[in-house]
C-alpha cells in the first residue's frame, strides 16, 4: 500500500512495535511521539491514515483528529487506548471522529485489520471525492456553454479566490470550499436564455430582472445537492455590494459571507482581464485602477488589496498579470 499511515504514541516502545508490524505488511509508515509533531506532519504530507494514542501529554488523541481537520477532511482515524472508556469510545465513532477504536493491549491482527480496513475506507472517499468535484466542475464548464463570453471563467475564478484565501491564511476545508464555490457561482445562469446572456447590447429592465434572479436560482441548486453552506453562501451571494447596492438580499459590508467577497472580487477581476466582442481584455495596472474605483462600494477594500498583494507575487517580466494556471 503507498498511502501514508502516521503512527503517533508518546510511548516509544508501542510506537515502534506497532511501526514495525505495519511496515511488515507493506504501509508506509510515518512515526512520532507528539500531536503537535503529528499536526506539522500532516500539513507538510499526504497523509491517509492516522493511528493515534489517546492520552499524550498536552493533547489527546481526539483533540489531535480535531486539528487535523484545519489541514485535511479526508484522514482515516484510528484511536488506541490503555484506558478503554467505552462511552468516549462509542462517542467519538458515532460522531464520525473516529473510524476505528482499539483497546490496548491490542491483538496485532486487530490493529492489521483497522489498518487495512482504513485504507479501503480512504481509497473510497477519496473516488467518491474526485467523482463529485469531477461533476461540480463539469456543471460549471456546462454554464459556460450557455453564455459564449466566458470560457473558463470559472476555473480562473477559482484561481484568483485561491490567491486571496491563501493569503488571509484560511484552512485547507474553507480553501476546497471555496474553490467548489468558484466553479458553481454562476450555477443558476442555466435558467437564464441564451439570447440574455450573449446579447451584445445593453438589457432592458426585465431582462436585467432574469439576471438578477441567477444567484437565487443557482442557490436552490446547491442546497439541493446538500452542498456546504460556504458554497451555497458564494452562489447566492457573490453579487452584492459592499456597500448594500448589490443583489439579491442587498447585504452590506461584514454581513456578507467573507467567503462570497473573496469570489466577488476575483469574479470583477476576471471579467476585467477578459476581452469582450465589444471590447479587448484590460491590462493588470487598467484593471487594478478599475478596480479601486470599486474599493468600499461594489468590492471589500481588504479583500481586494489582498487579492493585488497575492497577484503582484505572480507578474510575469514584462510586469503584466496573465491568466495564472489552476493553483490546486
Amino acid at each position: 500500500m503507498q498511502e501514508i499511515v502516521l503512527v503517533v504514541d508518546d510511548d516509544k516502545a508501542i510506537l515502534e512495535y506497532t511501526a514495525e508490524l505495519l511496515t511488515r505488511i507493506g504501509a508506509n509508515v510515518l512515526t512520532c511521539n507528539s500531536p503537535v509533531e503529528a499536526l506539522a506532519i500532516i500539513r507538510e504530507k499526504p497523509v491517509a491514515i492516522v493511528v493515534s494514542d489517546y492520552y499524550m501529554p498536552g493533547m489527546t488523541g481526539l483533540e489531535l483528529f480535531s486539528r487535523m481537520r484545519e489541514f485535511s477532511h479526508g484522514i482515516v482515524k484510528i484511536l488506541m487506548t490503555s484506558k478503554a472508556d467505552l462511552a468516549m469510545a462509542v462517542g467519538a465513532i458515532n460522531s464520525g471522529e473516529v473510524f476505528r477504536f482499539l483497546s490496548k493491549p491490542w491483538q496485532e491482527a486487530e490493529m492489521i485489520d483497522a489498518v487495512r480496513n482504513g485504507v479501503r475506507r480512504y481509497r473510497m472517499l477519496r473516488a467518491s471525492s474526485e467523482d463529485m468535484e469531477f461533476l461540480l466542475h463539469a456543471l460549471g464548464q456546462t454554464i459556460e456553454l450557455k453564455d459564449t463570453l466566458t470560457k473558463g471563467h470559472c476555473d480562473r475564478v477559482a484561481s484568483y479566490a485561491e490567491i486571496i484565501a491563501r493569503k488571509l491564511g484560511l484552512d485547507m476545508e474553507a480553501k476546497h470550499d471555496i474553490e467548489v464555490g468558484s466553479w458553481l457561482h454562476d450555477c443558476g445562469k442555466i435558467g437564464v436564455p441564451e439570447a440574455i446572456l450573449n446579447a451584445e447590447r445593453g438589457l432592458n429592465d426585465d431582462e436585467m430582472e432574469v439576471i438578477r434572479k441567477h444567484p437565487l436560482w443557482g442557490a436552490t441548486v446547491a442546497e439541493a445537492a446538500n452542498m456546504p453552506d460556504m458554497v451555497v453562501n458564494i452562489v447566492l451571494h457573490h453579487h452584492e455590494y459592499y456597500n448594500g447596492g448589490g443583489y439579491p438580499m442587498g447585504l452590506a459590508g461584514d454581513a456578507i459571507p467573507l467567503e462570497a467577497r473573496i469570489v466577488a472580487a476575483a469574479d470583477v477581476y476576471d471579467a476585467l482581464r477578459s476581452s469582450r466582442p465589444y471590447r479587448p481584455g484590460f491590462s493588470f495596472d487598467e484593471t487594478r485602477r478599475i478596480m479601486e474605483s470599486m474599493s468600499g462600494n461594489q468590492l471589500d477594500p481588504t479583500i481586494l488589496a489582498t487579492l493585488f498583494e497575492g497577484l503582484e507575487e505572480h507578474r510575469d517580466e514584462s510586469g503584466d498579470h496573465p491568466h495564472p494556471p489552476r493553483l490546486n
